[in-house]
């Protein structure tokens, strides 16, 4: 069985070692393991390394959004209504891969500590 490779790994929120199973059992939740090659998902857990790059990168992006929209001059409800609209769906698009990169980094470099 060829290795799928690591972007479609992560653009498909797919298994590392067989491609097919899928890495999310709900929006962000985690499977415990592939339900097509059986791999465990919970031995190396990645923690908030996703959460908290995304975090970092997001926000500076955002931030700088906002001040260059702030430069026109909009109306306090504008900043209301327009920010969580743009972040909320850009955080949870993004963590999904995110969280998938991770678990495909480990599984490629840290196999041991997968128990494979």
């Amino acid at each position: 069985m060829a290795r799928p490779s690591f972007w479609h790994v992560v653009l498909g929120c797919r298994c590392p070692r067989c491609g097919r199973g899928s890495l999310f059992s709900g929006l962000l939740t985690t499977r415990p393991a592939c339900n097509a090659c059986g791999l465990s998902f919970r031995a190396g857990g990645i923690g908030d390394g996703a959460a908290s790059g995304l975090v970092l990168v997001l926000g500076a992006a955002v931030v700088g959004m906002v001040l260059w929209v702030d430069r026109f001059h909009p109306s306090p409800w504008v900043h209301a209504v327009l920010w969580p609209v743009v972040t909320v769906p850009l955080a949870i698009g993004l963590m999904r891969p995110l969280k998938a990169a991770l678990i495909a980094q480990q599984y490629r470099h840290r196999a041991s500590e997968m128990e494979l």
